[in-house]
């Protein structure tokens, strides 16, 4: 059964095939690109010959981080751009939303104190990537305040999921279970990063948890 999947992981191809899903995830974030990195990562263990023989080429691993990493910062420039040019109708569509706006004014205050974990966190978390991309864009922030923290992110995102399913595999053998319990645990690792990133009770107005009005709360949160 897993040189089945080993095969499909086999050839050069398979990076192209990594670096084109997590592009194009910031845009469509129901495209399972860390399952992708997971199942390639598993078959590179595949090939050590401690998680069984495999006959055919496999996956580096080193090529795979890479390969996603560098495709996870083109696709948050690409969003980042789009935003900056889409003018008064984006800037709508995030006013219109509690939570864009939300995150469009701590993504600024974080960027400003040069803070940038949140960006660091949304990578992990489900959709934060487009929202943090997209939000960072839209705000006008600075492509040196944005871009480093979006490589750091990119990478860190792109090391972990390789790493489960490469000592996923080492550990439970190459199998369909080593790639379920890895997958299970990048999920992990998203819930976590969604939690902390939710906004914490009592901040904004009153005790309903709700943010201030940006112009009460930060008269200039994207000034320069």
């Amino acid at each position: 059964m897993w040189e089945s999947v080993g095969s499909l992981a086999a050839g050069p191809w398979i990076y192209a095939v990594v670096a084109v899903s997590v592009l194009l995830d910031v845009f469509l974030p129901v495209l399972p690109s860390g399952v992708l990195v997971i199942t390639a990562g598993t078959a590179a263990a595949a090939g050590t010959g401690a998680a069984g023989q495999v006959a055919h080429e496999v996956p580096d691993i080193l090529a795979l981080i890479l390969s996603a990493a560098t495709a996870s910062v083109l696709g948050d420039l690409v969003a980042y751009r789009l935003a900056w040019r889409g003018g008064e109708r984006l800037d709508r569509a995030i006013a219109r939303s509690r939570r864009l706006t939300s995150a469009q004014e701590r993504l600024g205050d974080a960027l400003a104190r040069g803070g940038g974990a949140l960006v660091v966190l949304a990578r992990f978390a489900p959709a934060g990537r487009s929202v943090v991309s997209f939000c960072a864009g839209a705000a006008h922030r600075r492509a040196r305040d944005f871009l480093p923290w979006s490589a750091l992110a990119g990478l860190s995102w792109a090391a972990y999921s390789v790493a489960l399913g490469y000592y996923g595999a080492q550990w439970l053998g190459a199998t369909w279970l080593a790639t379920g319990v890895s997958v299970a645990a990048l999920f992990g690792a998203g819930a976590a990063a969604g939690f902390l990133m939710r906004p914490r009770r009592g901040a904004g107005n009153g005790a309903t948890g709700h943010p201030e009005p940006a112009a009460a709360a930060h008269p200039h949160p994207y000034g320069e």
